[in-house]
């Protein structure tokens, strides 16, 4: 990504990452863009030469059209109604931003565009839950994670997924929708994410344990296993 020169825009961590992911040259389009903070970097920085801001709402998609005004790239950022991609075209764009939202939202706005089932469109999802169904969802349509990363932001760990459609995926290890594709390379925050996950298995394991649920409170186990595993492992960069 080209390097960003100084703006008056400050993206936190969270959404910084989500810009990081976005290809240069590329349109963009920002579902659920809010206040069209990433847009709007976007295109300030030159990372993309047009971008679209959507909303479900008009009331954050004005806070949107002040924005895109104020920082003067009216000409460059439309902002739109759209209830998820309904409102946008195929032939318009290339990256797909998807973030700040349930990872449940995430699945209706992509199953209800058939066009992303294009391996030419990328998206990045920064899902807020349900990450696990998220990634199941996305495998069991041969959308393929190709690289993940988790990021810190006000206290609260993310994960932001890079996404393309791949006719050929099929996803083979049960710890894919725990942790996609995090462990490729074991930063610090995806270290915390990990971590993370297995309190949250824990908590699951101990539902299953009390109900007797043997048969699954031992698959669970394995998982959780081979998690902590992973994070003993040494920190990679590669």
């Amino acid at each position: 990504m080209k390097k960003a020169h100084n703006t008056q825009v400050h993206l936190d961590e969270r959404l910084y990452l989500c810009a990081k992911n976005v290809r240069l040259g590329s349109t963009v389009a920002d579902i659920g863009a809010d206040h069209a903070y990433i847009a709007i970097w976007l295109v300030l920085n030159e990372v993309c030469p047009r971008a679209i801001a959507t909303d479900l709402r008009s009331g954050p998609l004005m806070n949107a059209q002040k924005n895109i005004f104020k920082y003067g790239v009216a000409d460059k950022i439309e902002a739109r109604i759209s209830d998820g991609l309904d409102a946008v075209f195929p032939a318009e764009v290339e990256d797909i931003i998807i973030a700040g939202m349930g990872g449940e939202l995430i699945m209706q706005i992509i199953a209800h565009a058939d066009w992303l089932r294009d391996p030419a469109k990328h998206l990045v999802l920064q899902p807020m839950s349900a990450e696990v169904e998220l990634r199941e969802f996305l495998a069991s349509q041969k959308f393929k994670i190709v690289s993940e990363q988790a990021v810190v932001s006000c206290g609260k760990v993310y994960t932001v997924m890079s996404v393309f459609f791949d006719a050929n995926f099929s996803r083979g290890d049960e710890l894919y929708p725990y942790i996609g594709r995090l462990d490729d390379n074991l930063t610090f925050e995806n270290r915390v994410y990990i971590e993370r996950t297995v309190r949250d298995l824990r908590n699951k394991l101990a539902g299953f344990l009390a109900t007797k649920d043997f048969k699954k409170s031992t698959e669970l186990q394995g998982i959780i296993a081979r998690l902590e595993d992973i994070c003993k492992g040494d920190c990679r960069n590669d």
